[in-house]
């Protein structure tokens, strides 16, 4: 019966992202079918964010993941929206200063004024709450970070509810973040542009960096079975 009840989180979240799959799969057919050109729909798209300037949109990138919009959705078109303007190093700078502030107010709002909701959403989604001693927070911040399916926007609020020392949690943030995000920001400038060697570059530097993320997880999931 335990094994059962542990389970069900996993199962929902299993059920969850093959139901993603399936809508996206199944918007993507019935552009196809329909003789929609998708690049044309890509560069419509493009002009509606550009024609929002660059406030909106980077303070979107900042405010929107917290309602579990992606992060994706704002770091794949940023440098080819505003590259032109302020430059890739001046987009990339802006994009970092929004993913920070993402995830200091995500912890913030987990830690104090939603703590109740999240709290109550996590217990019916048959999750406990992790009881994290003070040299553990290091290695949870690590952990969340690190595990492959756990939306970016999930992370930051359950170290926040889990209490974290602020500072473990920005360092460990930030030093996991920014480097993907940038691959991220790079990658979908020279997706959106056909930049060949860009785009190899930055499909290189992803790997690198979740094969990183792979290794040291195992690490953590090796020192864990050692205790």
């Amino acid at each position: 019966m335990a094994d059962r009840t542990s389970s069900a989180p996993k199962n929902r979240a299993l059920l969850l992202k093959l139901g993603a799959v399936v809508v996206v799969l199944g918007v993507a057919a019935v552009l196809v079918l329909r003789g929609i050109d998708v690049r044309t729909l890509i560069d419509r798209g493009l002009e509606l964010l550009r024609a929002a300037g660059p406030v909106a949109f980077f303070l979107g990138m900042a405010l929107a993941p917290l309602a579990a919009v992606p992060m994706l959705a704002f770091s794949l078109p940023a440098v080819a929206l505003y590259g032109p303007r302020f430059g890739t190093p001046g987009v990339v700078a802006l994009s970092l200063a929004a993913v920070t502030v993402n995830f200091c107010l995500a912890y913030g709002l987990a830690r104090r004024g939603l703590r109740p909701l999240l709290s109550g959403i996590v217990h019916r989604l048959g999750y406990q709450l992790p009881d994290v001693e003070a040299g553990d927070a290091t290695d949870l911040v690590i952990l969340l970070r690190v595990t492959p399916g756990v939306p970016f926007f999930a992370q930051n609020y359950l170290a926040g509810l889990a209490e974290v020392p602020f500072g473990r949690y920005f360092l460990v943030s930030a030093l996991t973040a920014w480097p993907l995000n940038v691959a991220f920001l790079l990658f979908g400038d020279a997706l959106l542009h056909g930049k060949g060697k860009v785009a190899l570059i930055s499909i290189c530097a992803l790997a690198a960096l979740l094969t990183a993320t792979h290794l040291v997880r195992k690490h953590y999931e090796r020192r864990k079975k050692a205790v």
